[in-house]
């Protein structure tokens, strides 16, 4: 149950969740029409990884194990990137920041600054493209570009380490210890290149220019840096922990060129999430999309006479002017505010 007191399907016993579903098909292909969208078409991509490491030595951990208890093993050892959302500027917050160069075309630039249009995630974040494809327009083919990609790193992560921990009886239990390490600061930021190259479409057959799109992610491995825990891990004297460690950086980048089309794709109606809320049958809710009116559009011209007086705008109680080769008898009584 939710706080709309509607039973949850989707809600499981861990206190995560599953998503609804929100598109169904019976299996009728009687179901399915024929819809034109307006979208946007990747007409190349790449994908590539980068690869760094960064070493840290007397990592400090809390909290610190209790008083007689010593270390029997290292269960596990994870990691988290930082990252505050009441503080997105924070210089603490994991950022990635790419610089991208290209060769063979140029980025739209006005007053000095590069031309950004809206992307699919809701902000500024494609890049126009430009540059003469005469030659290979001619042969029906794309233009090679070249580009250098600098992705620039910084802020803090988590690392977390689970031991085994003994006492003095010998009973084992288990507990946690994490401490936050900052992979770089803003002012020196740890740097990656990689080279890379796609193919362009006609800047000419087309009403837009081609956008370049960007997209990373980092991902982060701890291990001990001798894969030994006796040397890389220290035990003090009050039951503070202090580690050696090795961290391996992977940044994931896909380069993509997108260009608007406008597309005829199978459908089998608008996708519709569930309700939670229960409605009283008296209200009538309006609907989120409009139904389809062209020539795929089955249901229409099969209204009746009533539902044609209805929709009919000169049939409105409130016209001043009644259509005069049909007598539905609407407005023969307007209200007397509507003269």
């Amino acid at each position: 149950m939710n706080c709309f007191c509607t039973p949850q399907n989707n809600t499981q016993d861990n206190g995560c969740c599953k998503a609804n579903e929100l598109c169904s098909f019976s299996g009728n292909l009687d179901d399915v029409t024929a819809t034109p969208i307006y979208v946007q078409s990747v007409y190349d991509a790449v994908r590539f990884h980068m690869q760094g490491m960064k070493t840290v030595q007397c990592l400090k951990f809390t909290p610190a194990i209790p008083p007689g208890c010593s270390v029997s093993r290292i269960i596990d050892i994870r990691c988290k990137k930082v990252f505050d959302p009441s503080q997105a500027s924070s210089s603490d917050n994991l950022t990635l920041d790419m610089e991208t160069g290209i060769s063979g075309a140029y980025f739209v630039n006005e007053c000095n600054s590069v031309v950004e249009t809206v992307g699919p995630d809701g902000v500024p974040s494609e890049k126009i493209l430009f540059a003469d494809t005469s030659d290979c327009d001619a042969t029906d083919c794309g233009t090679p570009i070249f580009g250098t990609q600098n992705v620039k790193i910084w802020g803090n992560i988590v690392v977390y380490i689970d031991l085994a921990v003994c006492d003095s009886c010998g009973r084992e239990s288990t507990m946690t210890v994490c401490a936050e390490v900052n992979i770089a600061k803003p002012a020196c930021p740890l740097v990656l290149t990689n080279f890379f190259e796609l193919c362009m479409p006609s800047t000419t057959n087309s009403a837009f220019m081609p956008r370049l799109t960007e997209l990373s992610n980092a991902g982060f491995t701890c291990r001990m840096a001798t894969n030994n825990a006796s040397r890389d891990l220290c035990l003090g004297p009050n039951g503070e922990i202090t580690a050696n460690l090795i961290i391996t950086i992977c940044i994931t980048v896909e380069k993509k060129i997108t260009v608007p089309v406008q597309l005829c794709v199978l459908s089998t109606g608008f996708a519709e999430a569930p309700l939670q809320e229960n409605v009283s049958g008296i209200v009538t809710c309006p609907g989120l999309f409009p139904e389809r009116n062209d020539g795929g559009c089955g249901s229409c011209g099969s209204q009746n006479e009533s539902n044609a007086c209805v929709t009919n705008p000169c049939c409105d109680p409130c016209c001043s002017q009644q259509s005069s080769d049909r007598d539905c008898g609407c407005g023969d009584f307007p209200p007397s505010a509507c003269k």
